[in-house]
């Protein structure tokens, strides 16, 4: 029979820890930067195969972290409730990690900018969020607000919590932002609904509705650039 080798008996060239002191971690597979996240693998098994298993269903991918909720990671074996955490946490970090490399091309002019700002906050998001971002009179961003998650098909939100937020910034404009977890990014009835009345409001506070974005999966629609706002 033959032996299983653990990762600690593995030869240093292809132990992923050793392999990412000397040649850095752009070198490693997927599988391999997971086991170096996971440390240990579990009774017969390698923190390698281990990572495999969790990029073997679902996506196919690293998209699994992002997907997966606790419940479905600890139902593989060798991932308890300590390991769970460890990898959404790393998935929430890779998110933020992007959204802070993305502030500094953030425009207010631009609704790509603003869409890519956002994109891996919502694309991987399994229930529709509302976002409020908003602005003062030169366009500078003051900050945005989560105001509602609905479910995996439509959210619910109204003019007046958009504009008790607004208010609290003092905020002279405001571009909402929500996710289709579809992917698909075209405008529902309600969503036309809502933008209309937003705007409206908008306009009897003094408040200037920029744009509404809807985020898909690496795509999105401006309500502004169709000429709709």
């Amino acid at each position: 029979m033959q032996k299983h080798l653990t990762v600690k008996e593995l030869p240093d060239s292809e132990r992923p820890y050793e392999r990412c002191l000397r040649h850095g971690p752009e070198y490693l597979s997927d599988a391999e930067l997971l086991a170096v996240i996971l440390r240990t693998g579990t009774k017969g098994k390698t923190a390698i195969e281990l990572a495999c298993e969790i990029l073997a269903e679902g996506n196919h991918s690293l998209l699994n972290l992002y997907s997966y909720d606790y419940k479905r990671l600890i139902q593989i074996p060798g991932i308890g409730m300590t390991k769970a955490v460890q990898l959404k946490c790393i998935a929430e970090l890779s998110k933020r990690i992007t959204k802070t490399a993305r502030i500094q091309g953030l425009s207010f002019n631009r609704p790509s900018s603003i869409a890519d700002y956002y994109m891996e906050q919502l694309r991987h998001e399994e229930k529709e969020q509302v976002i409020v971002c908003m602005f003062d009179s030169k366009c500078h961003f003051l900050g945005d607000s989560v105001l509602s998650i609905g479910t995996a098909s439509a959210s619910l939100i109204s003019p007046r919590e958009v504009f008790i937020q607004a208010l609290r910034a003092q905020a002279l404009s405001i571009i909402i932002l929500h996710n289709h977890p579809s992917g698909v990014c075209g405008p529902s009835r309600e969503d036309e609904h809502i933008t209309k009345r937003i705007a409206e409001c908008g306009r009897l506070l003094q408040i200037t509705l920029a744009d509404h974005i809807i985020i898909g999966d690496n795509n999105y629609y401006s309500f502004r650039e169709k000429g709709l706002l």
